[in-house]
């Protein structure tokens, strides 16, 4: 493969990445996590700057819940590609996670409170 083509390719692949993380409301961040990766490692990628290899592009089709060849398309902006139902159930488990993950952190601290309370009317 040509140097000019496989710039293209990366920039393509880039591109498509890029519109269905838009599409997902996902931060570069939420992606890279997603991967195992840094964020500067992920901008690579969909800048096009980095050359992907075929596990990385399986890993991000399974991401986004697409077909390897959907990164590959030239117009994945203007296919009709939805959140699979799995992608939005996986989001809204993220969500509530983190919303689990706080309040267990204001119990703690409300019974850190109540316990330094008692200490100190004794």
């Amino acid at each position: 493969m040509s140097d000019i083509v496989k710039k293209r390719t990366n920039t393509s692949v880039g591109k498509n990445i890029r519109t269905l993380r838009h599409q997902h409301g996902w931060s570069q961040e939420d992606v890279a996590n997603r991967l195992g990766i840094s964020i500067p490692a992920f901008s690579k990628i969909e800048t096009g700057v980095t050359d992907i290899n075929l596990s990385r592009l399986e890993q991000i089709a399974n991401i986004f819940g697409v077909n390897v060849v959907n990164l590959l398309a030239l117009d994945v902006e203007q296919a009709d590609l939805k959140p699979s139902s799995l992608s939005i159930a996986q989001k809204k488990l993220i969500d509530r996670e983190s919303e689990i993950a706080n309040l267990q952190r204001k119990v703690i601290l409300l019974y850190e409170e109540l316990r330094n309370k008692r200490s100190v009317a004794m």
